[in-house]
Formats: C-alpha cells, sequence, structure tokens
C-alpha cells in the first residue's frame, strides 16, 4: 500500500479526517522505518511512524521495531518533570491490523543537532552536553522490568543475565553477516571468538537499565536561538533494549571516545543513578564490545538497504577500521576472570 494510503488509514483510526490535516511532511534520516510529520489544523502536531513494505528485508533484532519504540516512549513518561522525550498518541504493533504497524507520538521541536555544527554562540556546545548528560543520566534511572535484552522479542525472551543477553545480539548480527555476505574485515567467526573471549566481563551488569542505543547527533533535536539554545527532543528510541546503561555511551560518542567528553559526563554524573562514571578496566573493555556491536550493525545492515555508491564507500572506510581497532583493544585487554 502507498505510504500515502497507509497514512490516512493510521489518521482516519485516530478519527482525524482528511480536512483537519494542515500538512505532511516526509522526514529523512532515518534508516527503517518510514516517518511522516504531521499538523492539524488546530495546532498539534505528531510523527507518525510505519514500517516499510518489505519489513522483512532486515536485520534480525529489527523485527518489530515499533514495539521497541513504544516501551522506550512508555518507560519514559514514568520520570516527572522534562526528558525531552515523545509521548505515544496511539500505537497499532500488529502488522496484520487493517492500518497495519503504526506508531503516533507528539512531534519535539527542534531540528538534529548535527545540523547546527558551527552555529552556536561561545560555551553553548558545553551547555548543550552537560544538559545531554543530566537527561541521559535520569532516562537511565527509571524504572525496568526483570532481564536483558529487546522488549520486542526478536531475539527471543528476556534474558536473565546480560552475558546472555549481548551474547544473543552479537550472535544475531553475526549470522545476518553470514545470511547476507556482508563484508566485515575479518570473518564472522574469527570476530564471535574474540567477543566470547571476553564475555565474562559482562556480569560486571546486574542491573537492566532503558538504552537507546542511537543516540548520535542526528536524534538529538536542538531548539531556541543562539545563546537560547536547549534540547528540544531525543527521539527515535526504536533500537532500544534492556541492558549495560555504559552502552549509550558508543554512539552518544560516534567514532569517538564518551571519556573526553568532560560536560556531558558532569551532566550525567549529577543525574545517573550510580553518580559519576568511572572509566575502569571493566567498563573500557565493555565498551570496545558495544563499539565493535555497533560497528558490525553498520556494516551488516548495508547489505539489506541496499545501500550503495558512495555511501557504501564511505561506510566501509569509516566504519570496519574502527571496528578492526575495537577487536584489537578486545584482544590486548588484560584477562582479569574466565
Amino acid at each position: 500500500m502507498p505510504i500515502d494510503s497507509v497514512l490516512s488509514a493510521v489518521l482516519g483510526s485516530l478519527g482525524i479526517p482528511p480536512d483537519a490535516v494542515a500538512s505532511r511532511e516526509p522526514l529523512t534520516g532515518g534508516t527503517y522505518n518510514a516517518v511522516t510529520r504531521v499538523r492539524l489544523t488546530d495546532g498539534r502536531e505528531w510523527v507518525v511512524k510505519t514500517p516499510p513494505p518489505n519489513s522483512g528485508v532486515c536485520l534480525s533484532y529489527e523485527h518489530d521495531l515499533l514495539a521497541n519504540e513504544v516501551t522506550y516512549y512508555d518507560a519514559c513518561a514514568s520520570l516527572a518533570g522534562e526528558t525531552a522525550v515523545p509521548t505515544v498518541v496511539r500505537a497499532e504493533l500488529d502488522p496484520a491490523a487493517p492500518t497495519g504497524a503504526y506508531v503516533v507520538m507528539t512531534a519535539r521541536p527542534g531540528q538534529p543537532w548535527h545540523e547546527l555544527t558551527g552555529a552556536m554562540a561561545d560555551g553553548e556546545e558545553a551547555r548543550l552536553r552537560s544538559a545531554l548528560g543530566r537527561i541521559v543520566g535520569r532516562l537511565h534511572g527509571v524504572p525496568v522490568p526483570g532481564g536483558f535484552g529487546y522488549p520486542s522479542g526478536a531475539l527471543g525472551p528476556l534474558a536473565p543475565t546480560w552475558r546472555e543477553a549481548f551474547t544473543g545480539m552479537t550472535d544475531a548480527v553475526l549470522a545476518d553477516a553470514r545470511r547476507y555476505a556482508a563484508r566485515l574485515p575479518r570473518t564472522s567467526a574469527d570476530i564471535g571468538a574474540v567477543l566470547g573471549a571476553v564475555s565474562y566481563v559482562l556480569d560486571d551488569v546486574t542491573r537492566p537499565a532503558l538504552v537507546h542505543f542511537d543516540l548520535w547527533q542526528g536524534n538529538i533535536l536542538v531548539t531556541g536561538g543562539p545563546g537560547e539554545r536547549r534540547v528540544g527532543g531525543v527521539i527515535d528510541g526504536e533500537r532500544m533494549f534492556w541492558g549495560d546503561p555504559a552502552a549509550d555511551f558508543v554512539s552518544l560518542a560516534l567514532f569517538g571516545d564518551i571519556a573526553d567528553d568532560k560536560d556531558f559526563l558532569a551532566g550525567y554524573g549529577e543525574a545517573a543513578p550510580g553518580g559519576p562514571v568511572e572509566f575502569d578496566g571493566s567498563l573500557r573493555l565493555r565498551l570496545a564490545l558495544y563499539r565493535a556491536y555497533l560497528y558490525l550493525i553498520m556494516l551488516v545492515e548495508t547489505v539489506p538497504r541496499s545501500t550503495s555508491g558512495d555511501r557504501l564507500e564511505w561506510t566501509w572506510n569509516e566504519v570496519a577500521p574502527r571496528l578492526e581497532a575495537a577487536l584489537t583493544e578486545i584482544e590486548s585487554a588484560p584477562r582479569g576472570r574466565e
């Protein structure tokens, strides 16, 4: 069904007639679900997400992504005060429903952070990073259910330990790599062996937290004029899981090291349940594991996304060396226990 027809059906299910829609604006930047910003004549602004028509051509963890997103926003709703997270207006997660699966959420103000690079007033970037740290710290403290993993159940039920859950997550993306014959800097068997050799460090995580895992600047909205900017939105929670809160530090410092982001860490330490972050050997090793997982996803997903040309070349040139670096870091880490 064409996206316009899907969108009309979704809005109709909410009792919104066509003449109540002031505008529809497709949003770009995502890599999986179709996203449309809808402005209603009464002033309300919503974002509508629907799965792509070929939703079966995806990575294993991406099945039923909308269930993760609804879980994320619903969990954040338990927090009092401003979290900059959308609110779910209506969700239908059954793909067999007349409308198909969808999520309608409130629109957050602002534009993606990366679009403002170079336009910040003096000191504004530091202030925003500190504010973002406080927001993420609060999100990591929301009440969570028992168990680790993706709430969608795409990889099976929640696991009792983080080691079991994360091992299942990495095994799944490596199986996807073999299924799609994805290009990797090492064989999937070699990568699996490197990751598995240090899986014991995951036992240091005993309490699951709400992990967004896609907190790059494109998913952080900034609103306001120069000198008055603030974080207006933390969006696109579809790739969330219950796990180690430190896993969020990877996308927050995409292609970098969160330890260098003193402003973010100061804000985070004020609001996170565990207080300031200590970069001990366990955390460093776990961060290398999470970097490897993210980089694997970025490389493998190019096949089902049919990525080509300059974008494919960029992904290989930027991501493959960083995956290799993460694997080398894991291999060189001291072995504290088995």
